[in-house]
């Protein structure tokens, strides 16, 4: 079944059916730029909006990102972000795949039709006009062929008039006769335009229309193929980047399961970890026996102990410690000094770290220096090597400037360490000064005091925090070899302890923890026979308490 044998007489349908058609390829171009300008938008949305919430550099939010849980929404934004790309490649697909091919192709199928309808036309014109000759040869045969009769009648009346003469009747039949044959003539026209229509008819509707209206339906049926095709693409340029779309959403979910609060509270913790000790209960000082307060607190303000935490939050001795009031905020020193112990180490041992690597690079391009000076001297023809020398004692006067400034900070990690280690005695050893001279005299004791040598105080008065920590300053070595252990590990790894003030350790050993780790990532621990050191926290499973 074609159009051309079975719509032979439906041109008007044929011709609404085909610009319908066009008509709604257009629609479909439309609304799928439509659906593309909604993509692009919501990719838009997207981003701006995963741009909103990604902290800006150097901001608080940033420095939130070491615990999971913030490091996890900033892994959901990247996905987001990554989601909004796809998003914009679908737009981007479809406006390539769709939108501008079917256009193209649409601007073919006028071209098409225009001119499949215009021979349609042109046929059309020359069968009307062939039919027009037809009309008029057909009129003029009518005309000619009733002239010719009304010759023939008045000819016949003139030979039958016995008043017409001879002349007059041969006149009449020479009338007659040439009407005849003008009728004849335009009889034989006729036929001939009549044969020439007939002809010219069935061309018409045998053969050129049909053969026009089967072009118009390959044109049709073809625009209806291609339409069919952009409707799977508009499901296929999505389902090509579901798997992309599928991975970002697997992020997002990846995300969330990678947020462990324990680890965030450790976090938290390491972080701003102080090192100090909780306050201590206040004495009690008796008035009632005139003791000297002013003298108290300046006997022990001169025993260039460390600061401890009421000192650095300048806080003072004889006031309590409030854990919610707002704290000044301290002076940013080279040393780190301003902050608590824990964290000073830290950021020192971050700055060494920094250093070192400074410093392992300008090595390495004196090195590289060095050696494209010796190829210089060994062959001048690639260049002076004395055009290296600026270079060589730039990178020497770096290297030594970074070698200060390793020793500096070395010096003032190694001063935190030990401060860091002592406190805790030192406070300790304080505490039980003031415990002792309360206790004295509260039992209004009136017996010569001695001096830790054997010898009678010059003073007159008990001094004994004096005495500890002079002792204490002198033995260090000697009290650290008396703390008691708080718990035992097991080695897992062996350790060679090649280091300075670190200690060999063989697998399965079980050892005595003498200091927890600080944050440092190592730990104190001591053999059976006394000899102490620090191994790798990550190296031994640790029981404390036993």
């Amino acid at each position: 079944m074609d159009w051309g044998t079975d719509l032979w007489d439906q041109y008007d349908i044929i011709e609404k059916h085909t610009l319908s058609g066009l008509e709604l390829v257009e629609k479909y171009v439309k609304f799928v730029k439509e659906r593309t300008e909604i993509e692009q938008n919501y990719a838009k949305q997207l981003r701006n909006l995963t741009k909103k919430y990604n902290p800006k550099r150097g901001c608080k939010e940033e420095q939130e990102c070491r615990f999971s849980n913030h490091q996890s929404f900033l892994d959901i934004l990247n996905e987001m972000n990554d989601y909004a790309g796809q998003r914009e490649l679908i737009a981007e697909n479809m406006m390539m795949n769709i939108c501008i091919e079917i256009t193209k192709y649409l601007q073919e199928l006028k071209m098409e039709r225009k001119t499949h309808l215009s021979e349609a036309k042109k046929s059309q014109q020359s069968l009307e006009s062939t039919y027009k000759q037809l009309d008029s040869s057909k009129k003029r045969f009518e005309k000619e062929w009733r002239e010719a009769d009304k010759a023939a009648q008045f000819a016949e009346k003139t030979d039958q008039d016995i008043n017409a003469t001879k002349a007059d009747v041969e006149k009449a039949k020479q009338q007659a006769n040439m009407r005849t044959h003008i009728a004849e003539e335009c009889k034989n026209d006729y036929a001939a335009q009549l044969q020439k229509y007939n002809k010219e008819q069935s061309q018409f509707y045998f053969s050129d229309m049909p053969l026009i209206f089967n072009k118009l339906q390959d044109m049709d049926e073809r625009r209806v193929r291609k339409l069919a095709q952009g409707y799977v693409l508009f499901s296929d340029t999505e389902r090509h980047v579901m798997p992309i779309i599928g991975k970002c959403l697997e992020g997002v979910t990846k995300a969330g399961t990678n947020v462990n609060e324990r680890n965030d509270s450790i976090a938290l913790i390491e972080q701003y970890k102080s090192g100090f000790e909780r306050p201590g209960d206040l004495d009690f000082e008796d008035y009632s026996q005139g003791i000297n307060r002013a003298s108290s607190d300046s006997s022990l303000g001169t025993l260039g102990t460390p600061k401890g935490p009421l000192e650095l939050l300048g806080k003072n001795r004889s006031k309590p410690f409030w854990l919610f009031s707002k704290k000044s905020k301290p002076t940013v020193t080279e040393d780190f000094g301003h902050l608590p112990p824990e964290q000073r180490r830290k950021r020192l041992q971050q700055k060494l770290d920094d250093i070192g690597k400074e410093l392992q690079k300008e090595v390495d391009q004196s090195e590289a220096l060095e050696k494209m000076k010796d190829v210089y001297e060994k062959n001048p023809q690639m260049g002076d090597p004395a055009s290296l020398s600026p270079q060589i004692n730039q990178t020497a006067q770096n290297m030594e400037r970074l070698r200060g400034e390793l020793n500096k900070y070395e010096s003032w990690l190694t001063e935190a360490g030990r401060r860091g280690d002592s406190m805790l005695r030192r406070d300790t050893l304080r505490e039980d000064a003031l415990s002792y001279r309360s206790h004295s005299n509260n039992n209004g004791s009136t017996h010569e005091p001695y001096s830790p040598d054997g010898t009678h105080s010059e003073e007159g008065t008990p001094d004994p925090s004096q005495a500890i920590y002079a002792e204490f300053d002198d033995d260090f070595e000697e009290e650290e070899e008396l703390v008691a252990p708080i718990g035992q590990c097991t080695a897992m790894y062996n350790f060679p302890g090649a280091s300075e003030g670190t200690i060999t350790m063989q697998e399965g050993e079980v050892l005595s923890v003498v200091e927890e780790d600080k944050g440092d990532g190592w730990t104190r621990v001591r053999r059976a026979n006394g000899n102490e050191g620090y191994i790798p926290t990550s190296y031994v499973s640790i029981c404390l308490g036993k």
